[in-house]
């Protein structure tokens, strides 16, 4: 027990040294007048600036907009690129027909769509999860293609000389070797998911983290937008760590290679 809480101390310390290092130098520069405290504002005042949006609830209200269309564009994105990823892994005449198609689309950076997606959806909930959606599915579809092309040839060949259907052989071999890659592109999707909805919603949304920075650039309010900033950091950390906590869960036999 003493070791299993040391141990988790010890790390608690190490994913905090870099931050509060950086905090504590941010503050003394700005105490220092070493740094243009209106362009940047110095950590105190970002604190007491996110105090005041917590109480009024405006930062909890854009938060929520933000995390719901994540939420959104993420699950479209699992529910079509995990399917598509094993049929373009295991087929390769339909890889072939999807192939071209699918790599003329994904070298076209979310941004570029805001146009159309105005167009198509109007300023609101639709476009920015349409935004959100194109950048998080690349990630889902080619990680899930690159797991099923890694399954080990042997754990086939075993499956089917026990007679295994292809119903089967998908289910229980394919399937969860693939879930390691599966959980990989949904980290990626996850973290370009808050880059790509940021810039639908500094354009395509009156509500949202993206919206927020946006009017309080307007406004020369630097102390919000770096709230703004800090919280789409803030949220993202706490995602990605959320998912690795399900994947350990999960995939209890993944194995890694750590160097102590």
């Amino acid at each position: 027990m003493r070791r299993r809480i040391a141990r988790r101390l010890t790390r608690v310390v190490r994913l905090l040294v870099l931050p509060i290092t950086a905090l504590v130098v941010w503050q003394v520069a700005a105490d220092l007048q070493l740094v243009n405290t209106v362009l940047l504002p110095p950590p105190s005042r970002l604190a007491s600036a996110a105090l005041r949006t917590l109480r009024s609830g405006e930062l909890l209200g854009h938060l929520h907009v933000s995390f719901v269309r994540i939420l959104y564009a993420n699950a479209i994105a699992i529910a079509a690129g995990v399917p598509l990823g094993i049929f373009m892994g295991l087929y390769r005449p339909f890889e072939e027909v999807v192939d071209g198609f699918l790599n003329l689309l994904r070298p076209v950076p979310p941004i570029a769509w805001i146009p159309l997606a105005i167009l198509w959806f109007g300023i609101g909930e639709s476009a920015v999860v349409f935004i959100t959606l194109l950048a998080a599915f690349f990630a889902v579809l080619l990680n899930t293609f690159a797991g099923v092309r890694n399954v080990d040839r042997s754990l086939i060949r075993a499956a089917l000389s026990l007679g295994a259907s292809r119903r089967i052989l998908i289910l229980r071999v394919v399937l969860p070797a693939t879930l390691p890659s599966i959980f990989t592109g949904i980290r990626i999707a996850l973290g370009v998911s808050w880059g790509s909805i940021v810039a639908g919603e500094l354009v395509a949304a009156t509500s949202g983290l993206g919206f927020m920075i946006t009017f309080y650039r307007e406004v020369l309010r630097t102390d919000l937008i770096l709230v703004g900033m800090v919280s789409i950091a803030v949220a993202g950390l706490l995602m990605d760590r959320a998912l690795r906590w399900l994947e350990r869960k999960l995939l209890p036999w993944r194995v890694g290679l750590q160097l102590r």
